[in-house]
C-alpha cells in the first residue's frame, strides 16, 4: 500500500482488537496525531504502536492489538517485532510473485 501500513498484533486466531490510527508528523522528527478508533483495552499500547508504525515507515499507521498479555509487556513485545520487521525492509510484490 502506498500511503499506509497496517499492523495486526494478535495471539491465536486472527481477530481485530483495539484499533488505532496515526498520521506522520508534518516535519521530520515531529510527532503526528493518533487516535483510538475502536476498543477499550490496550488504549496506550495501540496508540503507541500506531505512532511507531507511522514514524518508522513515514506513512499513516493503522494498528490492531488483540492479546492476553499485560499492556506493558504487549507493548514491549510488539514494538520489538515491529523493529525486526522494519529491519527486514519492504517486500516487493514483483519479487515474491504476489499480484496484490
Amino acid at each position: 500500500m502506498d500511503n499506509a501500513v497496517f499492523a495486526l498484533f494478535y495471539e491465536g486466531s486472527m481477530k481485530i482488537g483495539t484499533l488505532a490510527v496515526s498520521t506522520v508528523g508534518l516535519r521530520k522528527g515531529s510527532a503526528g496525531t493518533s487516535s483510538v478508533l475502536l476498543g477499550g483495552k490496550y488504549l496506550v499500547a495501540s496508540r503507541a504502536l500506531a505512532e511507531k508504525v507511522a514514524a518508522s515507515f513515514n506513512k499513516m499507521g493503522i494498528v490492531s492489538v488483540n492479546t492476553h498479555l499485560m499492556e506493558g509487556e504487549a507493548l514491549r513485545l510488539y514494538s520489538s517485532l515491529l523493529d525486526k520487521a522494519r529491519q527486514l525492509g519492504p517486500v516487493d510484490p514483483k519479487e515474491t510473485g504476489s499480484k496484490g
